[in-house]
């Protein structure tokens, strides 16, 4: 039972947030508050996302190189290595990196005015805490996954390429050539639809987490600590069934 509610409010807080969706344009404070939020989504994640992103592309060429080079095929390395981020690692990276950076953040902030009794403030003030706290955090993440996404394939192409000019004796120039002639368009827009799919799901699962906290400190960092794992389990059973779905 208790599985079945919190399913059912964070849907709810889902579904309230996209109707609220257009509010945030409406007025300044409104803009001003999402602003800060895509500040701390996008540019706030850089050098986390970079590192990793980074080490994630010289990873899969290493590991997909040293299996190539064993049939004389290192000419597909660059394909190798852009298909595998673009359908897969680099969303599932910025997903991963939001969820610990961004999702943790939201649950604890929201947590902390929750048992504060910021929120039942705001309430009887009839402010919406959807509008005013849910919309500009969900709102920036759904905005911003997809960009941080395609940074992330970028940076971990190039890392790729290096490791295999430094390591495994491939051209950067014919990596790259092989990486941009094999990846289609189809793959660089589900890779985007599985990060903005990520991105809301962070957003709503960090902010239905923070609002429902309970139990003080205790409960904020109980809150803080299931947002990261239902999280980073919903991008897990999501990646794959978008794949399935796409990739037949």
């Amino acid at each position: 039972m208790h599985f079945i509610r919190e399913v059912g409010r964070t849907t709810r807080v889902m579904i309230a947030s996209i109707i609220a969706f257009p509010t945030v344009l409406r007025s300044r404070d409104s803009r001003a508050d999402f602003a800060v939020q895509l500040y701390k989504t996008g540019i706030g994640t850089l050098p986390v996302v970079t590192v990793v992103s980074l080490f994630t592309g010289m990873i899969l060429a290493l590991q997909v190189g040293l299996e190539l080079r064993r049939f004389n095929q290192e000419i597909y390395l660059g394909a190798a290595v852009m298909i595998t981020l673009i359908r897969e690692m680099a969303p599932f990276s910025c997903g991963m990196c939001l969820a610990a950076c961004v999702g943790s953040a939201i649950a604890a902030e929201l947590g902390t005015m929750k048992v504060n009794d910021e929120i039942d403030a705001l309430e009887i003030m009839s402010i919406s805490p959807i509008r005013f706290l849910a919309v500009p955090r969900i709102l920036a993440l759904v905005v911003m996954a997809p960009l941080v996404a395609f940074f992330c394939c970028v940076i971990g192409t190039l890392g790729g390429g290096i490791v295999g000019a430094t390591q495994l004796g491939v051209n950067f120039d014919q990596y790259m050539s092989s990486a941009m002639s094999m990846a289609e368009m189809k793959d660089l827009f589900v890779g985007l639809l599985k990060a903005l799919v990520f991105g809301l799901i962070i957003g709503t699962v960090s902010v239905a987490q923070g609002m429902g906290t309970r139990l003080g400190a205790t409960g904020v960092g109980r809150a803080t600590q299931r947002s990261v794992v239902v999280s980073f389990l919903m991008i897990l059973m999501l990646g794959y069934m978008i794949t399935r779905v796409f990739y037949r």
